[in-house]
């Protein structure tokens, strides 16, 4: 039921009356540039049965080809081709059999003497897959006589991106390798010029990598070494993923506009297609609808209750409004404005309807509505902290600040709904054990966002950011503070990378499905270094979404 019909006149003119006495700030948000009957007219084509034939057909082909497979080159050429076009999860099983496969050959490589493109190429790809191989097989590998050919050095700066802490030798190769790449790069062919620029801007490892694979398919079409079914079912297959995606995006539009919320909130960002992208960043697999919808539906309420802290409420209000939200009972919002009442109704509401899908998808356990109650308490208290600091002009030190950051930055609202939606209740203990992950992918979080939006957030007044803590306490410039916050983002990937392994003892690891949509939180918010995505709209996001959910491939006759 949306929330249209609930308002009345007179609590209309309250609003107004209160707003009139309470004056409020503003960000200035633009109204959505994604029209609810453009979302509405998505459909594709691609989901027809002669497609679907097509793909069955060639996807044989593919499976074919591990088999032929028989170099270690050729395997391991073959995973990283399949993995970059997006199509590791058709063939997750031929892969980990390859992978197997490489490790147990047994070879003994001495030092130095094997070809620095397999050796960085085994290395990433067995880590990426999280294979505890040790950093040493670069011993004497990298050295400016040695390092000549580009495959090899490319190669080389992504594998230094699966570094853990303490790895010297590979924060030496990512230098080096950064450092020769960038010289070499005016000789280069327009093609590999590109692929070394898109490297050197972002890792592949930190990239999310469904939203690459457009790209990718148009770098391999320059290779005439590639079999180009590769290339034609990577198509398929984003043309067919597509097709889910606009389906989803289509129901959760109906969703949003039924929900009616925006309709009295002009204080707050409307971007449910920008929270929809978020979470085909996170799990784009067509099985998991359901969970993308959630997703989405956290998302756009995360947005609206930090607007509510950080723009509109006074220090009174948002204190009602936590303790109301504290203990899940609207009679603490009555002396609120509308609109807070309003939003508390809402994320009430949406807290209940996803707990209700988890019990139908899952199997019910009433606890899953009380973790999720429990994640959002927590979210709204850290989001107050920050706005005391920012009534009271306070600038807490770096720690500090990140501390409550852990809570405010919403990694752990993702991660609470996302560990009860990909599991079953229980799931919530393992969590409880291991929390290092969650924790350093939240840490990711508040600092990519930072640095993408502090600025603007300055400029604005609102509360301080990583960057201006680090300035005052260290009385450093801003460009200083900058560089610390990316060398902090680099040091916690090397947490994160560990984490990531196989090896996890028993009682601390978890699920690999809640693993990868939590790293993929991390990779997601390093778009933020194109611009803040959900504050402005015209700008690489919207290229993105295009790329992503409308603009498909466009295939010959089959």
């Amino acid at each position: 039921m949306g929330f249209s019909s609930q308002m009345q006149t007179e609590q209309q003119l309250q609003v107004l009356r209160s707003d009139a006495i309470q004056e409020r700030r503003s960000a200035n948000y633009k109204p959505t540039i994604w029209k609810y009957d453009f979302l509405q007219s998505l459909r594709s084509q691609y989901d027809g049965e002669e497609y679907k034939l097509r793909a069955e057909k060639l996807t044989e082909h593919v499976k074919a080809m591990f088999v032929e497979a028989q170099e270690e080159l050729a395997k391991l050429e073959l995973i990283d081709i399949i993995t970059k076009l997006g199509l590791g999860d058709l063939f997750a099983h031929e892969t980990q059999r390859a992978l197997q496969a490489v490790l147990s050959s047994n070879k003994k490589i001495k030092n130095g003497e094997e070809d620095l493109y397999i050796t960085a190429l085994r290395f990433k790809l067995l880590r990426m897959h999280g294979y505890d191989v040790s950093q040493d097989v670069f011993k004497g590998a990298f050295s400016i006589t040695k390092c000549t050919e580009i495959k090899g050095l490319l190669e080389l700066y992504e594998a230094s991106y699966l570094a853990f802490e303490g790895e010297n030798m590979l924060d030496e190769a990512k230098t080096f390798s950064r450092e020769a790449l960038m010289n070499i790069y005016s000789t280069l062919d327009t093609n590999t010029a590109e692929e070394v620029a898109h490297a050197l801007e972002l890792s592949t490892h930190w990239r999310v990598q469904w939203f690459d694979i457009k790209w990718r398919i148009a770098v391999y079409e320059n290779n005439n070494n590639l079999d180009k079914s590769l290339l034609e079912l990577a198509k398929l297959n984003f043309n067919s993923v597509q097709a889910t995606l606009q389906k989803d995006l289509r129901e959760i539009s109906r969703w949003w506009r039924n929900l009616g919320i925006m309709e009295h909130l002009n204080f707050t960002r409307d971007r449910l297609a920008e929270s929809f992208f978020c979470a085909v960043g996170l799990v784009y697999e067509p099985r998991y609808s359901c969970f993308r919808k959630c997703l989405t539906k956290i998302t756009t309420m995360i947005l609206i209750i930090d607007d509510v802290y950080d723009v509109y409420g006074s220090l009174q209000e948002l204190e009602q409004f936590t303790q109301a939200v504290d203990r899940w009972d609207s009679s603490k919002i009555q002396q609120l404005p509308e609109c807070m009442k309003i939003c508390f109704q809402a994320l009430h509401d949406i807290t209940n309807e996803i707990a209700y899908d988890i019990q139908e998808v899952n199997g019910w356990n009433v606890q899953a509505v009380v973790h999720l109650r429990k994640a959002w308490t927590g979210f709204c208290k850290a989001l107050f902290v920050e706005a005391k600091w920012y009534n009271e002009g306070y600038t807490p030190s770096l720690e500090e600040y990140l501390s409550n950051a852990l809570v405010s930055s919403g990694g752990i609202v993702i991660s609470v709904h996302s560990m009860l939606s990909l599991g079953t209740d229980e799931m919530i203990d393992l969590l409880g054990k291991n929390e290092d992950l969650v924790y350093n992918i939240s840490i990711i979080t508040r600092l990519c966002n930072d640095l993408g939006t502090s600025t603007v957030e300055k400029e604005r007044g609102d509360a301080p950011s990583s960057i201006l803590c680090y300035m005052r306490e260290m009385n450093v410039s801003e460009k200083e503070a900058e560089e610390h916050i990316k060398k902090m983002i680099s040091k916690t990937w090397m947490k994160i990378n560990r984490q990531c392994l196989r090896t996890q003892p028993p009682d601390l690891l978890l699920p690999s499905s809640f693993v990868k949509v939590t790293v993929n939180v991390g990779r997601m918010v390093h778009l933020y270094q194109f611009g803040d995505g959900f504050g402005v709209q015209d700008r690489q996001t919207r290229n993105h979404i295009l790329c992503v959910l409308i603009d498909p491939f466009h295939l010959g006759c089959l």
